[in-house]
């Protein structure tokens, strides 16, 4: 959301709702972000207030795993880890072509993106606090340096990604200047018959003062 406090609340609680109403008569994601937007903008309550966003739907895939097809509005890339056949993890930043921010512009164009989800795959989707957090050098870890960790991490569970990120974070000589939350999916390699493993992570700036203290946020 864009700015902090009761206005801020106000956006993510009108986002929240209409995201979940227009679900409700949408099967592409890019129209659900369209009425999103219209709703920003109608609201005389919203003022100029704007989000970044991701919506996306899951539909087990024939012969495993899950198709999902999400389109973005403003956000950061989602991360796709796949291994690699040595150990490590092939770490890709997917994001639809188009994705404006929602609620800024009546002209906003969103687009979509389909990947496969395969056992032993997995999705990280995060807010941009996570990128621009700094190094000992003072530059910003930025997508390359977040997909480079993850790499060399080698595990695309939905679990560790997610403690991976809070140590990684917590290691960092002044930890994030902005709140974080990570939403990360995975896919087993045994069968799953409904839904993938899943776990999500809200992260406040100001209990970033050590790797321990980080790992013991509560997670939701």
């Amino acid at each position: 959301m864009c700015g902090k406090g009761a206005e801020a609340a106000a956006v993510t609680s009108l986002t929240r709702y209409t995201l979940r109403e227009a679900a409700q008569h949408h099967d592409d994601p890019t129209d659900v972000l369209y009425a999103l937007n219209s709703a920003l903008l109608l609201d005389p309550s919203m003022g100029s207030r704007y989000c970044t966003c991701v919506f996306g739907s899951l539909h087990p895939a024939p012969g495993g795993g899950f198709t999902i097809t999400f389109a973005t509005g403003g956000h950061p890339p989602a991360f796709h880890l796949q291994p690699d056949g040595d150990g490590s993890m092939a770490v890709d930043g997917v994001r639809p072509t188009i994705g404006m921010l929602v609620g800024a512009l009546e002209e906003a164009r969103f687009a979509s993106h389909t990947l496969h989800l395969a056992p032993g795959h997995g999705l990280l989707l995060y807010t941009d606090g996570l990128t621009e957090a700094r190094t000992t050098e003072g530059s910003m870890l930025g997508e390359d340096g977040v997909a480079a960790f993850f790499a060399r991490r080698g595990t695309a569970q939905a679990g560790r990604l997610v403690a991976d990120t809070v140590n990684l974070l917590g290691a960092l000589p002044d930890g994030a200047d902005d709140d974080i939350a990570l939403l990360a999916l995975s896919v087993p390699h045994q069968p799953v018959p409904e839904q993938p493993a899943a776990m999500a992570h809200t992260l406040a700036a100001a209990s970033f003062d050590g790797a321990d203290r980080a790992g013991q946020e509560r997670h939701r």
